[in-house]
C-alpha cells in the first residue's frame, strides 16, 4: 500500500513540476524581461501579485520534492520515478533536443515555455539526479519498525519506562 501511495505521490510531484515549477519561471522570466526594458512600472516586480505566485509555485514544488526526498516513511517510488522522468527527458533533451522539445504537453503554453526552459538550462537534470537518490537506499523500500514492534519480534516486554 505505501509503494501504490508513493506512485500517487510521483503523479503530484510530476504535476507539480510541471505546473507550479514551470509556470513559475516562466513568470519571473517575464517580469525579469520586462524589468529590462524599463518595464514593470511600481509594484509589478517579484513582489507584486504575479510574481509571488511565481515564487509560491516554485516554493511549494520545492518543498513537495524536499519531503518527498527526504521522509523515510514516504515510498521511494514517489520522488524516484519522477527523477528518473526528468533524467530520461534531459537525456533525450541532449541527444535530440527538438524531438524532447517536440514531445512537451500543452507546449503552446506557459508551462510549456517554461518546462522547455528548464530542460534547456540543465535545471531538470540537476533536480531529477537529487531526486532518484532514494531509489537506492535499501532503508527506503522497507517498512519502519517501531520500538514496540522491534520488542514483540524479540519475544520481550516493551518498555515502559516505569522501572528503573
Amino acid at each position: 500500500m505505501r509503494h501504490l501511495i508513493g506512485f500517487l505521490l510521483a503523479l503530484a510531484a510530476l504535476a507539480a513540476l510541471y505546473f507550479g515549477a514551470a509556470r513559475g519561471v516562466t513568470e519571473i522570466l517575464a517580469l525579469r524581461g520586462a524589468a529590462g526594458r524599463g518595464w514593470p512600472p511600481l509594484g509589478h516586480g517579484l513582489t507584486s501579485t504575479p510574481g509571488l505566485l511565481a515564487l509560491g509555485g516554485l516554493l511549494g514544488t520545492g518543498v513537495l520534492i524536499g519531503v518527498l526526498v527526504a521522509v523515510r516513511r514516504i515510498s521511494a517510488l514517489a520522488s524516484g520515478l519522477p527523477g528518473a522522468v526528468l533524467l530520461g527527458w534531459s537525456a533525450l533533451y541532449v541527444l535530440r533536443g527538438g524531438e524532447a522539445l517536440r514531445y512537451l504537453p500543452l507546449r503552446g503554453s506557459s508551462f510549456g515555455a517554461g518546462a522547455a526552459y528548464l530542460v534547456g538550462n540543465g535545471a531538470l537534470a540537476l533536480a531529477g539526479a537529487a531526486m532518484i537518490v532514494p531509489l537506492f537506499l535499501p532503508s527506503r523500500w522497507r517498512r519502519a519498525v517501531t520500538e514496540a514492534e522491534d520488542y514483540e519480534d524479540a519475544g520481550e516486554p516493551a518498555p515502559t519506562g516505569l522501572l528503573p
